[in-house]
Order: structure tokens, then C-alpha cells, then sequence
């Protein structure tokens, strides 16, 4: 059976996501709600806001839709899932993504890490706190040694984690995640842990409705706007997949010890999760630490995952929506990917939209996915802090990056920055 497929985001990961599905043969028909610059070169855009469930509706009746893909957290969180269940028009489309309990297990770091803790997930070593424990928290805070981790409990746009040396510095932004609103209601708990010295990666999982599950390629971002790690988060700078230091001792470690726990875990709660499970990792000496969950596929990294599968990727959304994952086969392209990213001058504070993106109709060595892209004018201008995602293939790393700024000589806007030490430390 074809499949008329309709995809939930505007970013980089939905134009990888979209990409890769545009060249299965059971794809039918491609959408993408609302989409950028770059997916309506490969699909139909759609323009809605994700979170506007009745506005999904339509035009999943109107463009007779079989599959849906969801590719960004808040509608998740928000419950899109459970919304498709009990409407009577969308219960026989296929969704991918977990139903809104499941979705704390990102929504809520405070419920993902009791989670990890009743089973056996190891993490960093935590506690949460509010408004009325602010002095208890504060307390907590002295009987840390520094650096200082604090986390607000819900979603902040990638930007709610703090690293902070100083117990001062500390004191005054956990006051002000708690009683200035510093990130709203997403910071009305915080989650304060030790911090965890060690390298990070992603662990990509998919799971389907009978939870059997496989392990997709892992992949390492870069979520510091500066080089060599400097500076404040952002949403990810690039990334680079396989990841040199996962070898097959660390790779079954992982399996065993993060992996097959989490998925029983979510078999336990009984909850009803067809998607990605996103896993922040933390190598600690070899030692795997579970640093946060996420419901969805990771941006950057799904510019760098995507693309390494050569099975059919239809075929993988179905299989975990059937729930016959474990007969499904995947393949996966043996060559390094990279992404570097390029984001508007200011980000990830204020920035400028509307420069006009040159180069993009020259003939490159790299994949162009768009990010923060719109049409206008017949031009495609800057449209979101993260505007380009350059992802390149080599038979070494060093060989991708080459072809990956290669092309941002070629492709750019007024004012582009990227970081050029993108994967130097895994070469």
C-alpha cells in the first residue's frame, strides 16, 4: 500500500525527514504543515500552526492522509496523539509519535528522571525544587560541588539548561527561574543535578506499538554557539554520525544498560508510544549516563541520521506503527555524515529575518536542508535563527566536513555564522 503522508514541523529535521520518505515508491503523496522554503521543493506545503489540532484535522480529511509523522515535541506534549484517537475522522490514520503521558517523559524533566529512577536508567544524581522549596533548593545548592547543573522541568525551546561555576551565579538564577518566571511556566520546577564530566552523544530509538524496538544510527551535536564549546546553547550547531568513540563494547553497554531498561520502562507504564525515543547520552568513562529523553527525532542529528538509512523509510514508519518492527530490516549507509549549520548573525538571542539565501541553485557536493527558510518574492530568505543545515557524506570524517564548508563558500546570506570546528574533536 501507498501512502499519502503529511509531516508536522517547519525545521531542518522535517526537510530530512521529508526528503528521505520523497524517494520511497510507496510514498504517494508528500505534505508538510507549514513546512519552509526547502520542503516544498520535495512536498506540498501545507500552512497551519502544529499546535492547531482542528486546522490538522482538515487537512488531513481534505488531502485524504494515511500517515502522519510528527516531527517537533510541543504538539506531542500538547497531545496531538490522544486528539487523533478519539476523533472519529482521524482514528484509522497512522500517527508516529507517543500519546501526551508518554510525551512528559521530554514535557517534564522531574517525571522523566523519576522514570529513569524507578527503572534503573542510571543518570546523574538529581533533586526538584519550587517556588515554596526555593530555600531548600538553595541549601541543595551549597552541598554541590561546583559546576552547578539546573534545569527548568518543562519545554524551553533547547535553551532551559544552565552550567553555571559559581555558587553565587547559581543562588541568583535558580530565584530566577522560580520567582521571576525567567522561562514561564517551564521553569516553575527546576531540576537541579550533579554534573556529569564526559563526552555526549545521541541515541536514537525507534519504537513501535508493540514496543519491540531498533536502534537507529547514533549521532554526536554541537549545541554551543562558540568553538571548542564556548558561549551559551542553542538548538545545535551541526552534528556527525557514526560517532568514532561508540564502539561495539560501548555500543552494547548502551543497548543494555539505557536502552532495553527505557523500553521496558515505557512496557511497564503501559503507555502507548509509537515514535522516537531520543536519548541524550553523557560517556563518562566509557559509562553511559541518560542526560535527558526526548519524544522525537533530535535537530541537527536527524540531518546527519536520515540520511544514512538506505532501507525504505515508509516502510520503517509503518513497521512501527503495525507493530512489526522486529520484521523489519534496516540499512544503513557505512560512510560518515556531518551537518554544519548555519544561523543567523545574533542567534540564539535577537536576530534579523528576511536576508536573501544565494547559491542554493548550484550544483554541490552537500544535501541542503532547510531549517529557518521562507519563500518571498520569489527569492528563499532567512526565516528563524537556524536558517541552513550543510550535510555532506565521506569515507572519513575529515572528508565530509571539507565538502560541507565547501559548499558555505558556495551557499550563504548576509551575515551567516557557523562554527568551523564542527566533529575536530572526534578526528
Amino acid at each position: 500500500m501507498k501512502h499519502r503522508i503529511l509531516i508536522l514541523g517547519s525545521g531542518g529535521r522535517e526537510h530530512a525527514i521529508a526528503h528521505s520518505l520523497s524517494k520511497s515508491p510507496r510514498c504517494e503523496a508528500l505534505f508538510v504543515a507549514p513546512g519552509n522554503a526547502g520542503t516544498a521543493e520535495v512536498a506540498q506545503n501545507i500552512e497551519l500552526s502544529v499546535s492547531d489540532f482542528s486546522a490538522v484535522e482538515d487537512a488531513c480529511v481534505q488531502q485524504n492522509i494515511s500517515l502522519v509523522v510528527v516531527g517537533p515535541e510541543v504538539p506531542l506534549v500538547q497531545g496531538i496523539v490522544d486528539y487523533f484517537k478519539k476523533t472519529p475522522t482521524l482514528s484509522e490514520v497512522l500517527i508516529v509519535g507517543p500519546d501526551q503521558l508518554a510525551a512528559q517523559l521530554e514535557g517534564s524533566k522531574d517525571f522523566a528522571k523519576a522514570f529513569m529512577s524507578k527503572y534503573g536508567v542510571r543518570t546523574a544524581a538529581y533533586a526538584t525544587f519550587t517556588r515554596e522549596t526555593l530555600s531548600e533548593g538553595m541549601r541543595f545548592l551549597e552541598g554541590l560541588t561546583p559546576p552547578y547543573v539546573l534545569k527548568a522541568d518543562g519545554l524551553a525551546a533547547g535553551k532551559g539548561v544552565l552550567i553555571l561555576d559559581d555558587l553565587d551565579q547559581a543562588k541568583t538564577k535558580l530565584n530566577a527561574f522560580l520567582s521571576e518566571d525567567l522561562f514561564g511556566e517551564a521553569g516553575s520546577k527546576v531540576v537541579i543535578e550533579e554534573f556529569l564530566d564526559g563526552i555526549e552523544c545521541s541515541c536514537f530509538v525507534a519504537v513501535d506499538a508493540n514496543h519491540h524496538y531498533q536502534i537507529l544510527p547514533m549521532a554526536k551535536d554541537y549545541k554551543r554557539i562558540g568553538e571548542q564549546d564556548t558561549g551559551p546553547n542553542t538548538g545545535g550547531m551541526g552534528a556527525v554520525s557514526p560517532v568514532s568513540f561508540i564502539d561495539e563494547e560501548v555500543y552494547a553497554r548502551i543497548e543494555d544498560e539505557i536502552v532495553v531498561p527505557t523500553i521496558k520502562g515505557i512496557q511497564a507504564e503501559n503507555y502507548s508510544y509509537v515514535g522516537f525515543v531520543f536519548i541524550g547520552l553523557m560517556m563518562v568513562q566509557g559509562v553511559p549516563y541518560v542526560i535527558e529523553y526526548n519524544v522525537r527525532m533530535g535537530d541537527p542529528e536527524t540531518e546527519v541520521v536520515f540520511p544514512r538509512i538506505q532501507s525504505d523509510t515508509v516502510d520503517l514508519l509503518e513497521a512501527m506503527c503495525l507493530g512489526t518492527l522486529e520484521r523489519h530490516t534496516l540499512l544503513v549507509r557505512n560512510e560518515v555524515a556531518t551537518t554544519v549549520i548555519a544561523v543567523s548573525a545574533g542567534y540564539p538571542d535577537a536576530y534579523e529575518k528576511g536576508k536573501v539565501i544565494h547559491g542554493l541553485t548550484r550544483a554541490h557536493q552537500s544535501q541542503v536542508y532547510h531549517a529557518g527558510t521562507a519563500l518571498k518574492a520569489g527569492s528563499v530568505v532567512t526565516n528563524g535563527g537556524r536558517v541552513l543545515a550543510i550535510t555532506s557524506f565521506g569515507e572519513r570524517i575529515e572528508q565530509a566536513l571539507d565538502k560541507s564548508y565547501a559548499t558555505l563558500e558556495q551557499v550563504g546570506f548576509e551575515q551567516m555564522y557557523f562554527r568551523r570546528d564542527i566533529g575536530k574533536d572526534l578526528m
